[in-house]
């Protein structure tokens, strides 16, 4: 069957046909002699005069069509068809044979003459044409490779233009910046699941969830969290958000409580004042998507150290909430506001963070990162979880250096982070790390090494007291220099004030396990030797840094202490004033801010007098029905009628002693039905 027939049995353009029959070895000779016709004659064709060494006659297709034809080093597509296409196309084949036979007409005399000269060497000279041809196609495809060859090359050229580091926007300090917005969240950082299998791999992750993800029930699709099946079915809670308004680009939204869900939540709030769990637990069974139970007995569980039902509660109260979002609300933009002055936005801010908390601790940064990102974005201004304290430790894990620069850059002149101990002194270990990069260019190696030397000297002289404390938690001792010098020594954490005490203990106590590497140790000693230089010198900078410290840090902001407390930081926690730990501290909403905006209030509970005496409530404890105010008077002379209810009283206390004296019955002791015994003792 020729090349052609098949070409119009499968539909296909030119150039996308397979090898034809010849290329394939085949000789239509045979198929000729069954089918009754003459043997074909040596340098003859069935209408005129065939060419010299030509055993293949479909090999005298036009060489217009031959260039079709894939070069000889190149894949040929598959033709197999099938026995019934084939059949099919005999018919065709048989007419498309006649009109190859008028091509042959057209050939010169000179091949004729050879074919009758050379009447037995037409075997040995099946291959001349064949190669002549692959000649002319390795040429014309040698050409056309050419230039595929050379807009790869151009495109690969364009590529390394795109990547290579030295034309991609730099900072003026030379450090390598991204052009998107500083707290931009990526959704597929959001997912734990992602960075856990760029550590250990799919399918170290995945196990055998795969079969089992095909007979799931649907589920919606979530960025938070993923839902599970253990969980129970999800029902319209009575939790909405609203859209307040927009200013300067940047929406103002706020979750709201329907009245079905505020009934809820006054028996939740019931349950927590009795101090018993199982209330919670009970509600939780009829209302399982109650955000604030589910909090609030996370919290139980992670005191009982039942860590997995712990986390499993604060991805249940996410997902409750991530179902009432707006739909314009958006995770990733970085211009969607919450105000954390609202009861009914807190609960999405301690969700949050409690399982940033989670993530942290399950070996995740990077995705820790990015949630508290997301913390960050809701309401950047007044931070009221105080994630600033926490995001340069997730960057440091997570290895996200370039980020913590670029934050340190564009929020130092607005928000003073340098007065914070754990951005004075994480920002030049950022630094130190991008020095020690080998991929990046000498130059911002050399830049970034100059700045994690200037920033570490300047840390060590405002916050004095982190040394010791942070060699005594990475097990070294120092020198004699340092350890006998004053600048450095007890001194320096007596005379801080309280609330710098809490900051520098939290930074400590978090992120101590950073600076154990030898590497930073080796690199911190020699500026410790430098500071203590310029501190003998009676520099101006240390002068000048003492007197910092004795102005400001006064006391703490309450978002601090908020933080402190959702860290459960042991060194920080201890350091906490008075009034902070006299006070309850409720898992679903911890120190709540003094200027909250309530919408809903609730309603005041029903109570007996406050002014009951201590023997009337002794006498209400034995007999409920008991009241010795009786009914309250409302006319008469206050004496006269204080007189009057004293007597009622004493004559009522006894009447119900006497009906409880009377109700008394004594039973009988139980008789033993076998009075001897049977002599053993239990």
């Amino acid at each position: 069957m020729s090349r052609r027939a098949l070409r119009r049995l499968r539909g296909e353009q030119r150039g996308q046909e397979g090898p034809g029959l010849g290329e394939l070895g085949l000789d239509p000779g045979p198929e000729r002699a069954r089918e009754g016709g003459p043997p074909p004659v040596p340098g003859k064709g069935p209408r005129g005069p065939r060419r010299a060494g030509v055993s293949n006659r479909f090999e005298l297709i036009p060489a217009e069509e031959s260039e079709d034809e894939p070069a000889a080093g190149e894949e040929r597509p598959d033709t197999r068809l099938s026995e019934q296409d084939t059949a099919g196309g005999n018919q065709e084949g048989s007419k498309d044979r006649n009109k190859e036979g008028a091509v042959t007409e057209e050939t010169d005399g000179d091949g004729q003459r050879e074919g009758q000269e050379q009447p037995d060497q037409t075997l040995a000279t099946n291959n001349k044409p064949r190669k002549k041809k692959k000649k002319r196609k390795t040429k014309k495809n040698s050409a056309g490779e050419t230039v595929e060859d050379n807009d790869l090359e151009d495109i690969d050229s364009l590529l390394e233009r795109i990547e290579d580091p030295r034309l991609a926007p730099q900072s003026q300090g030379g450090i390598t910046t991204d052009t998107r917005p500083l707290l931009y969240v990526e959704h597929r950082n959001l997912n734990p699941e992602n960075e856990l299998k760029r550590y250990f791999g799919a399918r170290a992750v995945l196990g055998d969830q795969r079969p089992r993800q095909r007979q799931r029930q649907y589920v919606r699709s979530m960025w938070l969290t993923a839902p599970k099946n253990t969980w129970p079915r999800y029902s319209k809670t009575g939790i909405t958000m609203q859209l307040l308004d927009t200013r300067r680009g940047v929406q103002h939204f706020t979750f709201e409580h329907h009245r079905e869900y505020q009934q809820v939540q006054f028996k939740f709030l019931d349950a927590v004042e009795s101090m018993d769990p199982n209330n919670i637990v009970l509600l939780l069974q009829m209302n399982p998507y109650h955000v604030d139970s589910l909090l609030q007995l996370s919290d139980v569980c992670r005191m009982q150290e039942d860590q997995e039902m712990a986390r499993d509660l604060i991805e249940r109260a996410l997902y409750s909430l991530e179902c009432a979002f707006h739909p314009v609300f958006s995770l990733t933009s970085g211009t969607c506001r919450l105000d954390y002055r609202r009861p009914e936005n807190r609960a999405f801010f301690l969700a949050l963070f409690k399982h940033l908390m989670f993530l942290e601790k399950r070996g995740c940064p990077r995705t820790a990162l990015e949630f508290c990102k997301l913390i960050l974005s809701l309401d950047p201004e007044n931070d009221p979880l105080c994630v600033l304290l926490l995001i340069d430790f997730l960057s440091l894990r997570a290895r996200e250096y370039t980020f913590l620069t670029r934050l340190f850059q564009e929020w130092e002149s607005h928000r003073n982070l340098f007065q914070l101990p754990n951005f004075a002194f994480s920002v030049p270990l950022a630094y130190f790390f991008l020095s020690q990069q080998e991929e990046r260019p000498e130059l911002e190696r050399s830049q970034a090494r100059e700045r994690a030397a200037r920033l570490i000297q300047l840390a060590l002289i405002m916050f004095p007291s982190v040394l010791m404390p942070l060699l005594d938690h990475c097990s070294v001792q120092p020198d004699a220099r340092v350890a006998s010098h004053p600048f450095f020594g007890l001194n320096a954490q007596i005379s801080q004030s309280p609330a710098l005490n809490q900051l520098t203990s939290l930074y400590v106590g978090r992120t101590h396990a950073l600076w154990k590497d030898p590497a930073v140790m080796a690199w911190l000693e020699p500026h410790v030797h430098e500071v203590l230089c310029m501190v003998e010198a009676r520099n101006a900078v240390v002068q000048e840094a003492e007197h910092k410290r004795k102005i400001r840090y006064q006391s703490a902001p309450r978002n601090i202490y908020r933080h402190i407390i959702l860290s459960e930081m042991k060194e920080a926690t201890a350091a906490l004033p008075l009034e902070v730990t006299s006070q309850p501290v409720m898992g679903f909403d911890p120190l709540p801010p003094l200027d909250s905006i309530v919408s809903y209030t609730r309603p005041e509970r029903t109570s007996h007098p406050s002014n009951e005496s201590t023997l009337s409530l002794f006498f209400r404890s034995l007999l409920p029905n008991f009241n010795l105010e009786g009914d309250i008077r409302h006319d008469g002379d206050d004496e006269a009628g204080a007189a009057q209810d004293l007597n009622q009283g004493v004559n009522r206390l006894m009447a119900a002693m006497r009906d409880m004296l009377a109700n008394i019955q004594f039973q009988e002791p139980p008789r033993d039905d076998n009075p001897e015994g049977d002599g053993d003792w239990d």
